[in-house]
């Protein structure tokens, strides 16, 4: 496997894991708040949460672009959860904002810049 490609899988394993941490974490909090579930259960979800915080201080990139494509892959993350999780399918209006925040996800993180060290090399 090239450099280029371990960089992009690692990419996109730090993504994921980062938005388990964020969506289960957060999901962990709403089923304290909102569902009556135990303090505890709220706790775990707050440091679940922190760990969102740690992930992504792992990518090779600026702050600004991490999160911004964080914010896209939350929402793809997020349907699948609700449809997965709470089973709730997702309509139409789901998948198309969905396949617009993967563009922009695509953009943001990926597309090189000129002018700028390309982290993919």
């Amino acid at each position: 496997m090239s450099e280029q490609s371990k960089n992009f899988f690692t990419s996109i394993l730090l993504f994921f894991l980062a938005g388990l941490c964020e969506i289960g974490g957060g999901y962990l909090v709403w089923l304290w708040i909102r569902e009556d579930f135990g303090f505890v259960l709220g706790a775990v979800g707050g440091f679940v949460l922190f760990l969102y915080g740690i992930v992504p201080t792992f990518q090779k990139t600026h702050f600004h672009r991490i999160y911004a494509a964080y914010g896209g892959v939350f929402i793809v993350m997020s349907v699948f959860w609700g449809w997965l999780i709470d089973g709730v399918q997702p309509d139409n209006y789901d998948i198309i904002g969905t396949i617009i925040a993967v563009i922009g996800v695509l953009m943001i993180f990926y597309y090189p810049r000129k002018g700028e060290k390309i982290w993919l090399k």
